[in-house]
């Protein structure tokens, strides 16, 4: 009987992601056709005669009906086929597997930064309730959720770029250093180590910190929240009281027993808050012109390339149901209530 109850599970599971895939598909079709961009003109330009138009109009399938178009559209994806881009002439597919690596880079970096600062500061104001340790963090993660990254980033430039010289410009690296390394797995650092390029790594480096940083306050804001939320749940509890009664050091039973207790859905919130930073880095790219999935996506829209668009769009959404379920199977692994 537990075996017929897993399988159950897992296959409500399977269903539950296949419909949210199809969700996915079906919107980021719509969007395709109710933007006012004609997908003919875009391929074939505005001078093409009626006879070009009409044919290549009847190629894309636009003369089939709705519903016809969307299963042949969904049929495509399923292939990896997302079209070719009007900007680069390469397939979508090829574009994205080319610079998502970038933004994992960053979304990685600036997870880092949240994991290390947000953790310890949520516990830090859970723990010095209402005094000015916990109002210094919540007005840093007040200011975090608030202002906008773009400007915070535009500011950044200014003052450690323009200003102090502490902090190199936009891009992955100097222009000097571009080239010097071959794309192994396309994230730049990674590929400096493997090729023995140490100048090469510490200018990725420093050129990664300053975007990482600004990208990583977000992600440290939602998770230093999340962690005072959970962690004045559990200074509550009365095996927290027992501990202290029994002797035990105030560390031991903050940082292991009332963290350790947390844990579980902890991982969660950090794995979602990473999710939240790879469809959330558009702008924190645009800004530091880091050559990542956000700045494909922004330069194919204002050029009015829908394919790239919705190609970049489908694997942002990918992406987040991919964590959003690895986050429910981790809970469900470190949490035997949860099983």
């Amino acid at each position: 009987m537990p075996g017929r109850r897993h399988a159950i599970r897992g296959a409500g599971l399977l269903v539950s992601v296949a419909l949210t895939v199809l969700g996915l598909l079906l919107v980021t079709f719509l969007i395709g056709r109710v933007v006012p961009i004609d997908p003919v003109i875009s391929v074939v330009g505005d001078r093409v005669s009626a006879d070009t138009y009409a044919r290549v109009r009847q190629e894309l399938g636009l003369d089939l009906p709705l519903w016809q178009q969307f299963l042949r559209y969904v049929g495509d994806v399923l292939q990896g086929d997302f079209g070719t881009s009007v900007l680069t002439s390469r397939p979508v597919l090829e574009d994205i597997l080319r610079v998502f690596p970038a933004t994992l880079e960053l979304a990685t970096a600036a997870l880092v930064v949240g994991v290390l600062l947000g953790i310890p500061a949520g516990v830090m104001a859970a723990v010095h309730r209402g005094r000015w340790p916990d109002h210094l963090i919540r007005v840093i993660g007040l200011i975090g959720h608030s202002i906008p990254i773009f400007w915070l980033g535009l500011m950044a430039l200014l003052v450690f770029y323009a200003r102090l010289d502490w902090a190199p410009g936009p891009g992955r690296v100097d222009v000097f250093y571009e080239g010097l390394v071959d794309p192994v797995t396309g994230i730049i650092t990674v590929d400096a180590l493997l090729a023995g390029e140490s100048d090469v790594f510490w200018n990725a480096l420093h050129h990664l910190v300053l975007p990482a940083g600004i990208l990583g306050l977000y992600s440290v804001a939602y998770i230093a929240r999340m962690t005072r939320s959970f962690m004045l749940d559990q200074l509550r509890q009365e095996y927290i009281t027992t501990a202290r009664v029994k002797g035990m050091s105030e560390a031991r039973v903050i940082w292991r027993h009332a963290l350790g207790n947390i844990a579980v859905p902890l991982t969660t919130v950090v794995a979602l808050s990473y999710a939240s930073l790879l469809e959330g880095s558009v702008l924190t790219e645009t800004v530091f012109a880091w050559p990542g999935l956000g700045l494909y996506i922004t330069n194919s829209l204002l050029s009015a390339d829908m394919n790239a668009v919705l190609g970049g769009t489908l694997v942002v959404g990918a992406v987040f149901i991919g964590l959003n379920l690895l986050s429910d199977l981790l809970y469900r692994l470190l949490d035997p209530r949860a099983r």
